[in-house]
């Protein structure tokens, strides 16, 4: 239940504070008064969309403060989120809107912590119930109906549901992998030859050796030039140890020198490290001529092993050619093994995927099934339900039927909802957005919420002239109920209806003022005139007067004599009705 509502900055309230009673709160005004802003600052403290127009033009922060009294599953569920209530049974929900340099900032606060909107928004279920202005307008939209009769269904339904919801998230994926294999399999196979033609081609090239070419190439030059290195190689073993020539070699030379050295190192030990050079030459020059004889002894023409080099070396410069240089075509050799692999594999086979794909279609069909089953009973309570609402709003021949008509299976469910009605005898039940007038979709929206009370947790009703394009014995009857349903909920309802007004057992009176604001000498220092604002002020009207004159206003538009007397008649009968039971028959105001 709302106990208490401050507001400061919002829209053209520069400062508002509102205590509610806990059976039916009204608000009349003239058209335009700003009664629907009132309800707009308890949707915005609860979490809903607000933009930088809500802020009041010259401020840059809005304030709203809402106090709530709790009922014990609301304040179990506070407990659950770390909140604890205000002396056990309370929460205040603030909201604070800034904004600065054009952008729109905004907090959230739960008995002083700060929360999201999320949060918020889901104790505003627990809290309160809105029915906005022009909500009856979507009352003909298939799926705002299923969503009324699901949730009448209760937990059970919605339970159901929430499986079908899974089950079709499950379908879509099973088809989805079916479509994509569908879809894939021409790809598939290109790939599959692809690569088993680059498979077989590396396979048979033999490539495991990232440095073969170059050891190739290496083995090609010098079998291609056998004969200039053998030449070569004996004129070194002559320039190093045995020249045929005249010359002396390199060893012999170094031989002579290492005895020259040897004799004088007898008379001048400092010689001997040079001595020591020479001897290590003489060893070099004659193990290197040995070495240069071997080689050149082993070198021999071998056209058939070049023909052999060369033919591998073209073959691993093709490789090169298309795959990249060695090292990355016996990576890529690596790599396409394995895809290879898993192609040939290929996963789950199509008739696996469609064995998968039915097995998940059927499930869906048969919670689908279940689904249905509880929707119908569901519909049969409501129509029960809702017929007996609507009777007492002057529509004693009314009929209404929910049709359930068999559709493709979606994640709600396969049924397609329709609410049909007939509000007059001997016609027959059309869709209700087809012929339903406004007056009707009125009564109908607020029979609707009559059924939903008595299942949901919602303490608070909020209504925006639930009674607009009525009259006479429908709005006697709109008022009726409304009084009804605020004997087990607190009840908010703008009206302009004297009727409805007349049944309030806290009456509230909005109106539009202008008063003279001080400038801001900052802002104005070139105009420091007052200056005249529009703001709205609430009063409450505690006193059998002040109803009586609201009364005669809403009535005629003026206080004459006659719409006195029919504002005290309605005033009277109100105190009578309030003393009976709300369950019972009421009377129609005599007008």
């Amino acid at each position: 239940m709302l106990l208490s509502l401050r507001i400061e900055n919002f829209a053209l309230i520069d400062c508002l504070d509102l205590e509610f009673g806990p059976s039916l709160n009204v608000f009349t005004g003239e058209t335009g008064a700003g009664k629907s802003i009132i309800l707009d600052a308890i949707d915005a403290v609860l979490g809903g969309k607000v933009d930088r127009r809500v802020i009041r033009t010259g401020a840059t922060r809005a304030i709203l403060e809402a106090t709530f009294e709790l009922d014990k599953t609301a304040a179990s569920w506070l407990s659950e989120q770390e909140i604890e209530p205000i002396d056990g049974n309370l929460a205040v929900c603030s909201r604070e809107i800034t904004t600065s340099s054009g952008a729109l900032r905004s907090r959230s606060r739960l008995n002083g912590i700060l929360v999201n909107r999320p949060l918020m928004e889901q104790l505003r279920d627990r809290l309160v119930e809105i029915t906005a202005q022009g909500q009856t307008v979507h009352l003909g939209q298939e799926t705002l109906q299923r969503e009324w009769l699901d949730l009448y269904g209760g937990k059970t339904l919605t339970e159901a549901r929430s499986t079908v919801n899974s089950a079709w998230l499950a379908t879509s994926e099973a088809k989805t992998a079916l479509n994509r294999r569908r879809q894939s399999e021409q790809q598939r196979l290109q790939r599959l030859d692809l690569l088993e033609y680059q498979v077989r081609e590396l396979g048979e090239a033999h490539i495991e050796d990232a440095d073969e070419l170059e050891h190739l190439e290496q083995e090609s030059i010098r079998l291609s030039h056998v004969v200039e290195l053998q030449q070569q190689s004996y004129q070194v073993y002559q320039a190093l140890y045995q020249n045929d020539a005249d010359s002396a070699s390199a060893a012999d030379l170094l031989s002579q020198a290492e005895a020259i050295l040897s004799d004088m190192a007898v008379y001048d030990v400092n010689l001997q490290p040079i001595l020591e050079m020479v001897s290590d030459a003489v060893a070099q020059a004659t193990e290197a001529s040995r070495q240069i004889s071997s080689y050149g002894e082993q070198l021999e023409a071998d056209p058939q092993r070049l023909e052999e080099v060369d033919d591998r070396i073209r073959e691993l410069k093709q490789i090169c050619r298309k795959y990249g240089p060695l090292k990355e075509a016996i990576a890529y050799y690596q790599n396409i093994q394995n895809e290879l692999n898993e192609l040939l594999e290929g996963g789950e086979s199509m008739e696996a995927l469609e064995l998968a794909y039915q097995a998940a279609l059927e499930q869906l069909k048969d919670v689908c099934s279940h689904l249905t089953t509880l929707r119908r009973e569901a519909a049969l309570k409501l129509e029960t339900s809702l017929v007996a609402e609507l009777k007492p709003l002057a529509m004693e021949k009314v009929q209404f039927q929910v049709e359930i008509a068999a559709c493709t299976p979606t994640a709600t469910g396969a049924d397609q909802i329709a609410f049909c009605f007939s509000p007059n005898p001997g016609e027959p039940l059309q869709p209700l957005g087809a012929i339903a007038s406004g007056g009707e979709m009125s009564r109908f929206l607020l029979a609707i919420k009559a059924c939903f009370s008595q299942i949901e947790s919602a303490g608070t009703l909020v209504f925006d002239e639930i009674d607009a394009g009525v009259s006479g014995k429908v709005a006697s009857a709109i008022a009726k109920k409304l009084y009804q349903l605020s004997d087990k909920h607190q009840v908010l309802c703008v009206t302009h209806q004297p009727l409805v007004a007349a049944m309030a057992d806290s009456h509230f009176r909005v109106n539009k003022q202008t008063i003279v604001a001080e400038p801001n000498l900052k802002e104005n220092a070139d105009n420091p005139e007052p200056s005249e604002r529009t703001v709205v002020r609430v009063s409450t009207l505690n006193s059998q007067l002040s109803r009586r004159e609201e009364l005669a206003q809403l009535a005629s538009g003026r206080s004459e004599t006659e719409a006195i007397a029919f504002a005290e008649s309605l005033l009277v009968q109100a105190a009578s009705l309030r003393q009976t039971q709300p369950s019972q028959q009421l009377a129609d105001p005599q007008i």
